[in-house]
């Protein structure tokens, strides 16, 4: 990395209670260079404002996690964007359609339309969730992912058990490589 340049900074957006907090924890301990066990799930607090974490990838990458209740602000983050990650609670079925509405928005604004995109579906661990084929079918993802300009790419995590984080990892080290 070039002296005086700043590390690629991933966007890290979604509905209020969807797990953002959790996940970012749980991502900077298995990205850490002697990753430690997950263990017990630290608690965690709403995110008011934005929380910055940097993550190894090998790099330095930092990600910025905007709390839910900033939607409305979001698009003054998304020209520092290199890779979105957006977050779903699959286990709210209350916040399937305010959460679909959230990501055509950011899939439609101009500073993202080359930007690669992880949607999680989030909270797998909990007996309420939806599956990956039924939280597709409900946010109509085929058509989102035919008609986007941005490649996304879908995954069913769990940050309080872990699941799925391994991927998540993969992705963001793929995204890193990605020259856009």
């Amino acid at each position: 990395m070039a002296a005086g340049r700043s590390p690629p900074t991933f966007l890290l957006l979604g509905a209020a209670g969807g797990g953002k907090s959790l996940l970012v924890r749980r991502l900077r301990q298995l990205s850490a260079e002697e990753p430690a066990e997950l263990g017990e799930p630290p608690a965690t607090l709403p995110t008011v404002g934005t929380n910055l974490t940097d993550l190894r990838l090998p790099r330095k990458v930092t990600v910025r996690e905007l709390g839910g209740c900033m939607g409305p602000i979001w698009p003054s983050y998304y020209s520092e964007c290199s890779a979105l990650l957006f977050v779903v609670d699959a286990s709210n079925p209350t916040q399937v359609s305010s959460s679909c509405i959230q990501l055509l928005s950011v899939l439609s604004a101009a500073p993202l339309a080359s930007v690669p995109v992880l949607v999680l579906f989030n909270k797998i661990d909990l007996p309420c969730y939806m599956s990956l084929v039924e939280m597709k079918s409900l946010f109509r993802m085929e058509d989102i992912v035919s008609c986007a300009t941005q490649p996304i790419t879908m995954l069913e995590t769990s940050a309080r058990d872990g699941t799925g984080l391994a991927d998540v990892l993969q992705w963001l080290r793929t995204a890193l490589k990605d020259p856009s």
